[in-house]
């Protein structure tokens, strides 16, 4: 099969490599598509030591099953399905009580470490077990499909930030991620959703997908303008979707007292912690990690319009094109969101 492959960190070529086999429990998948996450551009150029070479990266995805293996019992050859990209045991304590993202064995489609090692989705084919497998609705296109992975994040952060309704809610951060939560937290209940970021056509697309209020700021700024449009109290929540020194310590500064900062960027491992200002007002700091279940819900929210991911797709391109376009996302090439692999193109394609 053909699959785009990291040979060596910044170095993706297509490769022939031998076309997997579905084994016990699992299910063979024909990749329609797949999205290219900002991991995985962190990932090929070893930045964040989570894409070992070589290795087939990819872990947004969607396809038809083509196989299943022994003792697969809930599809299909023909279903059309996208896989949550956590690879959990469903043995442990975690797994047990319904936190999978937590799984003490927990393993990434498309991601190496010294631990271990699953071939992603960029490529014609992949494997993973049915235990993670989601049927998609009839009428979803695939690239939509590719970006539940995504959602389902989105989702869970707004999930664990423990909402009553009518919040008044700030997401900092306007890239995917920050857009899907803006819409999470909306279709949650939040009454007023503000979104800053310091890109202009971001905050753009922030409007258009629903920000009730959109600050072209960061840091101290920021914190100013959040105030002025509350009334000097903060916004009840933070979802914070960078991950970085300036913008958590802004996150602390901007929610009110007794508000919750819900962390989900990370693009630093570590940053220093206001702590004076979290004990004093009583904030409370959620993390939130991946998604945990927030699938079906995805589908949902996708399938009904109350979150649209069509708008935040650059381009759908080719096994061929993906090394070019992950050179151009490594080189922070401004109006890009979404860029779709599809396996298909230049192949026969699934009807």
């Amino acid at each position: 099969m053909k699959a785009l492959l990291l040979s060596e960190y910044s170095k993706l070529e297509v490769a022939d490599l031998p076309r997997p086999e579905a084994g016990p429990g699992e299910v063979l998948v024909q990749v329609a598509a797949c999205g290219i996450c900002g991991s995985d551009v962190h990932g090929y150029d070893g930045s964040s030591g989570r894409r070992i070479p070589p290795l087939v990266m990819g872990h947004e995805a969607a396809g038809v099953i083509a196989a299943v293996g022994e003792g697969v019992s809930r599809f299909v050859v023909g279903d059309r399905v996208t896989f949550d990209s956590t690879v959990y045991c469903g043995e442990c304590d975690f797994c047990k009580s319904g936190d999978i993202n937590l799984c003490d064995n927990r393993q990434v489609v498309g991601v190496s470490t010294p631990e271990f090692r699953r071939a992603g989705a960029f490529a014609e084919f992949v494997t993973v077990p049915e235990r993670i497998i989601y049927k998609l609705p009839e009428e979803m296109s695939f690239a939509d499909a590719a970006m539940l992975e995504a959602v389902a994040v989105a989702v869970h952060a707004v999930a664990v930030t423990d909402l009553k309704g009518g919040e008044t809610a700030l997401v900092i951060g306007a890239g995917m991620i920050g857009l899907l939560t803006l819409q999470a937290a909306k279709a949650a209940g939040c009454s007023r959703v503000l979104v800053a970021d310091v890109d202009r056509t971001r905050l753009k697309l922030a409007t258009e997908a629903g920000a009730d209020e959109v600050i072209l700021a960061s840091g101290a700024d920021m914190v100013r303008d959040v105030h002025a449009l509350t009334g000097g109290r903060g916004v009840d929540v933070v979802l914070e979707a960078v991950g970085r020194d300036e913008t958590v310590t802004a996150a602390v500064d901007a929610v009110r007292k007794g508000g919750t900062v819900t962390l989900i960027g990370n693009i630093t491992p570590t940053v220093v912690l206001p702590l004076q200002k979290v004990v004093s007002r009583q904030i409370r700091m959620q993390g939130s990690c991946a998604s945990s279940g927030e699938y079906p819900e995805a589908i949902k929210l996708v399938s009904s319009g109350r979150i649209r991911v069509t708008p935040l797709i650059t381009a759908v391109a080719s096994l061929n094109e993906g090394a070019s376009w992950f050179e151009r996302l490594h080189s922070r090439e401004p109006n890009l969101m979404k860029i779709v692999i599809d396996p298909r193109i230049g192949n026969e394609a699934i009807q």
